[in-house]
């Protein structure tokens, strides 16, 4: 798939992504992390850490809500969309923003909100993608585990996780930090996709 795959949909790898096929899924980050990462480099003024860190939560948010992806939209709208938001938090982050907890629906935009009713085929997926996920958290360490659960898939912001686990906030940086890290190489190595 490695030369034909500058030839293959980003619709068709996709599909393939969502059945199973990792290759598919490798395809498209190797498609579009070279530009997501440049896009980082250019809103931070070329800060390789940080560019590096968005770029991975970039991927880790796709590789979770694949199975979320409308394409009524480009992939590239929908991972700009992803990469958009998560630049706007991490600046909301450096900033020490406080955004208040009673309205966090002004601040993100969903362009592919889940079906209320998934057809058997999304269900199917989505079984398929949450075991896979739960495959690769089971291998994490504990504290790694919950930070990612809290952070990627409860969508908790930094301050809600230092109150819901009674921990300064700098710590809970810092373990993110090191969880995304560990979850990214773990998707990286097993070709769980």
């Amino acid at each position: 798939m490695e030369l034909e795959s500058d030839f293959v949909p980003d619709n068709d790898l996709i599909s393939k992504a969502l059945s199973g096929d990792s290759a598919a899924f490798e395809c498209l980050f190797v498609r579009y992390k070279d530009e997501i990462f440049q896009l980082y480099l250019q809103k931070t003024g070329n800060n390789v850490p940080d560019a590096n860190d968005m770029m991975q939560e970039t991927f880790i948010r796709i590789f979770l809500n694949l199975h979320k992806f409308d394409s009524e939209y480009t992939f590239r709208q929908w991972i700009y969309t992803i990469a958009r938001n998560i630049f706007i938090d991490h600046t909301r982050r450096k900033k020490d923003f406080i955004v208040s907890l009673e309205g966090p629906e002004n601040y993100r935009t969903e362009l592919n909100p889940p079906s209320e009713n998934p057809t058997p085929e999304q269900e199917m997926i989505n079984n398929q993608t949450q075991f896979k996920i739960d495959s690769l958290l089971e291998t994490m360490p504990e504290k790694y585990k919950e930070m990612i659960r809290l952070r990627f898939i409860n969508e908790y912001s930094y301050e809600e996780i230092s109150v819901k686990l009674s921990i300064p906030i700098g710590t809970v940086k810092t373990q993110i930090h090191r969880a995304r890290e560990i979850f990214y190489r773990l998707i990286c190595e097993n070709g769980i996709r």
